[in-house]
């Protein structure tokens, strides 16, 4: 019999949720992609990586609508949206806020602090890398504490939480790379593509016209922390469990048993990883109405949980190699 973990049953209880919970998310989906044309794949990376409780980095050119798709996430998933572009004169007071001094009665001041647009549900950081590190450690602390510390005093972000930022790979001039320890905190690196002809040729009828495709709410913020609880309560196969363990595992090149991984890797994922796809894997069941996930959920996953936490040293590029290729020699490996 196959072994399972977490040890919950699947209950009558529990099935019923997650009929109820696939159902609504579907709903999501297609609301979204109502007005996100064509980017079908990156939808459902989003969805899921919300739905997991995490964040995600959205990589593309400008004009791939990922303004438009935060904007509207936010809105079908009925969470407090706000945008922050990030520039380098950005300073982290600019996004966490700042106290500011008052004057009250009887000439009694007192400070007040002054929240900023990251106490949201969903926040959007466009062109993150854009930002000096001072301010992106700022934010930093924000998306793996949901918290942050202005003048000693600790502030409570709302809940949900979920940061999702946008990085333009093309143009780097003037940017500051993200560092490594800000990258795992993303659960997906979704890469936005150029849509195909028929999807494009659909895009210009549909948004020079009169009339625009508008989202509506689907779930509420309620609903949504309900179904994220509902994810960790899923099952996981014995045979899942060691297979993002195979994989994580072989993606460090101190630990791995391919030769291609130890040669071509200069630094592979952290436990995070492995995290990341035991939770998206779940996410990704329950949105195709499936009660546990599967080997499949977790080849179809590891691309965009695996890409923005290994770096390959410098004799593989000058090679040729990618990380794509590597991940997908690394799939092999567990099929």
């Amino acid at each position: 019999m196959t072994k399972i973990d977490p040890s919950e049953p699947i209950t009558k209880a529990l099935e019923k949720s997650a009929l109820t919970a696939a159902t609504k998310l579907q709903g999501a989906r297609d609301n979204i992609s109502a007005v996100i044309l064509g980017q079908d794949r990156v939808v459902d990376l989003t969805i899921a990586a919300v739905l997991s409780g995490g964040h995600a980095l959205l990589v593309g050119v400008p004009g791939l609508a990922k303004t438009l798709l935060v904007e509207t996430l936010g809105t079908v998933l009925g969470l407090d949206e706000k945008r922050v572009q990030f520039t380098p004169d950005l300073m982290p007071a600019d996004i966490i806020g700042s106290e500011v001094l008052e004057e009250g009665a009887k000439g009694k001041r007192s400070f007040r602090f002054i929240p900023g647009p990251v106490f949201c549900q969903l926040l959007m950081a466009d062109e993150i890398n854009r930002a000096s590190p001072r301010t992106q450690s700022a934010l930093l602390q924000a998306m793996q504490e949901r918290f942050v510390t202005v003048a000693g005093v600790r502030h409570d972000l709302p809940a949900p939480f979920h940061v999702l930022a946008t990085q333009n790979p093309i143009e780097q001039e003037g940017t500051y790379p993200l560092p490594e320890a800000q990258l795992d905190r993303f659960l997906f690196q979704i890469n936005v593509d150029f849509p195909t002809l028929d999807t494009e040729r659909e895009i210009l009828l549909a948004t020079t016209g009169a009339n625009l495709a508008t989202a509506k709410a689907a779930i509420t913020a309620k609903q949504l922390m309900d179904m994220q609880k509902l994810v960790r309560k899923l099952p996981v196969g014995e045979k899942v469990l060691e297979g993002i363990l195979t994989l994580v595992r072989n993606a460090r090149p101190d630990q791995s048993a391919m030769e291609s991984v130890r040669q071509n890797v200069s630094w592979g994922p952290g436990p995070r990883a492995g995290q990341a796809l035991m939770l998206t894997a779940r996410a990704k069941a329950l949105m195709d109405g499936r009660l546990s996930p599967s080997i499949d959920d977790v080849l179809d996953l590891a691309e965009p949980v695996l890409q923005h936490r290994m770096a390959l040293n410098f004799a593989a590029r000058a090679d040729g190699v990618t990380i794509a290729e590597t991940i997908n020699a690394l799939k092999d490996s567990i099929r």
